[in-house]
């Protein structure tokens, strides 16, 4: 999987112009973007920053578990909090009482000591984000308790689910306080996506004639987002997927899977619901344009090209039998596998059961994103490598130097750093807190003790790494199929045990990464770091407890969640992103790779896209070599191309229909043509739009989801795409759809 950045990065030959002197970074993009100034004497820990902070983690964490089982999963970003903080922030320094309190030992305490200041709102915005997985809405781990109890129908204790996401939260910042001293302090280690961040504190805090203009468009925007949501969340739920085409043609089945936009190819679909342009995706309105074209001509070859070419065409894998666009699992017949009879009552494998009923089928889509993720990450390497490998390697010794620190690491020498002893102390407790579950949780979990000191030494190994790859390049390649691939082939049979050794794995170096990106953001803006590794801690905690609070209320309140079968019609529990991660446990876990990617599987051929993959960089570097003079070549980046598709599924067509139309319009033609309304506003509307969604959508479920209260008419029958999930079975009608 890889994560996109929201800063453009430059060539590696201009990335950097000699400095005046060096007091300044090396940096130019640091240089134009980041205060080479400091005021330490600005109050950080204050009652303003633990009151937002601790209301803003909470309310995040909450939002952002509860939408996560909807079909659009609006994620709230960090940049609706660093928003709409400001003006409370701002409130509170007006209104509280500024009368001071002696604490003993010559301290004083005030509720209100000054004007509410940027570095406050910098640990505000790090408190609410810290429980979130590196580009997730909240904690990885939660998806395997969802998996236990809404997908196997097993039970997990709440302290066993408890434990595993704050473990594998925490275990993160282990790692990051070993390698901060590596990609964090040095100069050259410029973590170019936390330099939107620091443009938008500044604009908020520095323009203060602007301040009262922004603040009132972002309450009008929200107010509106708020009441408009009223339509498309509950009036008329049909403008959530507006798709034309199958209106057009209510009795082809081909027609429908052309024009759904959630069950097809998303031909002409678009939406009037924000829910359904910022899903999986995060708002447009912060996506560089470059990134926004990267996505858009990968993923318009893979949707509108290749796999038109593939079910159609060749129909690879006897595509015909089954839908065109699904993340269910299916058997030779095109009807859903039944996972329920391969699990025996150890929870594994039940492999004459397996036997008996055949080998598990994918659709063509599924299949093709499994194959794109593997040449995402081997051409992540070898990109790296062929166009970065001389820049890193020089950063990485540049970062071992003593001696090479700019202006922003002198600053930070003033206020007193974090013992390693912390960081130290941290990871010991939580490796033995680990240990600790899967030795005596071990039938909840299944993973033995050995798979997690391997998931471990995995994550550790990658994170330095990936970590001056992201630091450098923007570019951050994850470890979900490797780890997911290693455990299956080494432990097959238990899906638990896989999704659990991939979360340790794979989310620890995540998180570590998270750690590390908000160490850079408080390097940049003068935070103390004690205070930086304090709020980070306390707040991962508190969110990781919120995630496993909202996910167990769910889980046991709502009927059938996350069933799509079951569901009422135009229910929006079906757990879209969580049925992507059972369908892993059962292909790399419970079923193994070996019957799915080798030779005992279906799909062993996908595996050479390891081999084109890790070629095409290669194609791309030769050429860029014999023709220098050519300057769109180096712009041709494969794993941004070949990954653009990443997030599909859970995501859709329809949602990249729409985050690309509506980034385009503000991030092209408003940037370009309105630039000092962008400037001003643009942040200031992506947060609105997301906030007002996000809390309409929570009163709408406790005032008229609750009561199971709802409008019955055409304008809620969803997107009237009935045909395009029917497999077309080479014109053989199939369960009654009519192929014409």
């Amino acid at each position: 999987m890889m994560m996109m950045g929201t800063a453009e990065t430059s060539d590696p030959e201009d990335m950097e112009t000699p400095a005046q002197d060096e007091d300044h970074s090396p940096i130019e993009q640091v240089r134009l973007t980041v205060l080479e100034t400091d005021d330490p004497t600005l109050p950080v820990w204050t009652f303003r920053m633990w009151f937002l902070g601790l209301l803003s983690c909470i309310l995040l964490s909450f939002l952002n578990q509860f939408f996560s089982y909807r079909t659009e999963s609006l994620i709230i970003s960090q940049i609706t909090v660093q928003v709409a903080t400001l003006p409370i922030g701002r409130f509170m320094a007006a209104v509280l009482p500024a009368t001071r309190f002696r604490l003993g030992s010559g301290r004083e305490f005030s509720l209100n000591p000054g004007p509410f200041n940027m570095k406050e709102h910098v640990l505000i915005s790090i408190f609410a984000n810290a429980g979130c997985a590196f580009g997730s809405g909240s904690a990885y781990a939660v998806g395997i308790v969802n998996i236990v109890k809404a997908f196997y129908h097993r039970s997990i204790s709440f302290s066993a689910g408890w434990l595993l996401i704050i473990t594998t939260q925490v275990l993160g910042y282990g790692w990051a306080g070993l390698l901060r001293k590596y990609v964090v302090e040095p100069a050259h280690m410029w973590w170019p996506g936390t330099l939107v961040q620091v443009s938008l504190f500044r604009a908020l805090h520095e323009k203060d004639k602007n301040t009262s203009s922004r603040t009132r468009f972002f309450v009008i925007a929200l107010i509106c987002s708020f009441l408009w949501y009223l339509i498309p969340g509950f009036l008329f739920t049909t403008l959530t997927s507006i798709s034309w085409v199958c209106w057009a043609f209510p009795r082809s089945v081909t027609a429908q899977q052309l024009g759904s936009g959630m069950d097809g190819l998303g031909f002409g679909a678009f939406s009037l619901d924000w829910s359904a342009v910022s899903s999986f995706l995060f708002s447009p309105l912060i996506s560089p344009f470059f990134a926004i074209v990267n996505v858009f001509f990968g993923y318009a070859a893979i949707i509108w090209v290749v796999m038109p070419i593939a079910y159609w065409g060749f129909n690879l894998y006897e595509a015909n039998k089954f839908p065109i666009f699904s993340s269910h699992l299916f058997d030779s017949q095109g009807q859903e596998y039944n996972i329920t009879r391969i699990v025996n009552n150890n929870f594994e494998i039940d492999v004459p059961a397996y036997e008996h009923q055949g080998r598990i089928y994918l659709s063509m889509f599924f299949a093709l994103t499994y194959g794109f993720g593997f040449a995402t990450i081997a051409s992540t390497v070898t990109h790296v490598a062929l166009f970065y490998g001389r820049e890193i390697y020089e950063r990485y010794k540049a970062s071992s130097r003593q001696g090479k620190e700019d202006i922003h690491t002198r600053l930070m020498r003033q206020y007193p750093d974090i013992p390693s002893w912390w960081f130290h102390g941290l990871l010991a407790v939580t490796l033995l807190v680990s240990l600790a579950i899967s030795i005596f949780m071990n039938k909840e979990i299944q993973m033995p003790w050995w798979a997690l000191i391997l998931g471990c030494i995995l994550a550790f190994v990658f994170t330095l790494p990936i970590s001056i790859i992201t630091a450098t390049t923007n570019q951050t390649p994850g470890l979900n199929i490797i780890t997911e691939y290693v455990m299956g082939l080494i432990y097959p049979g238990r899906p638990i045990a896989n999704v659990c050794f991939k979360t340790y794995g794979y989310i620890s170096m995540a998180q570590a990464i998270s750690f590390l990106s908000d160490f850079k953001l408080g390097h940049y803006m003068k935070i103390p770091p004690r205070s930086m590794f304090l709020v980070q801690f306390v707040g991962t905690i508190l969110a990781g407890t919120v995630n496993i609070t909202v996910a167990w209320w769910l889980l046991e309140s709502i009927d059938n969640i996350c069933q799509d079968q079951l569901l009422p019609p135009n229910s929006p529990w079906t757990c879209p992103g969580d049925r992507v991660f059972f369908d892993a446990s059962v292909i790399w876990g419970l079923v193994g790779p070996r019957r799915i990617f080798g030779d005992a599987g279906n799909y062993h051929a996908m595996n050479w896209f390891f081999v084109g993959g890790a070629l095409g960089p290669g194609i791309v570097w030769l050429l860029h070599r014999a023709f220098p003079d050519k300057t769109w070549i180096p712009l041709i980046n494969l794993p941004v191309l070949l990954g653009a598709t990443g997030m599909m599924p859970p995501a859709t067509p329809l949602n990249y229909n729409m985050w690309v139309a509506v980034g385009t319009v503000f991030n092209f033609f408003i940037f370009r043509y309105r630039k000092k309304w962008w400037e001003k506003y643009n942040y200031v509307l992506s947060a609105a739009l997301d906030a007002g969604v996000a809390f309409m959508g929570v009163l709408l479920y406790f005032t008229l989801e609750l009561q199971n209260i709802g409008l019955e008419w055409w304008g809620n029958a969803g997107e009237h795409c009935d045909l395009a999930s029917c497999p077309t079975n080479n014109g053989v009608i199939v369960d009654g759809c009519p192929v014409l």
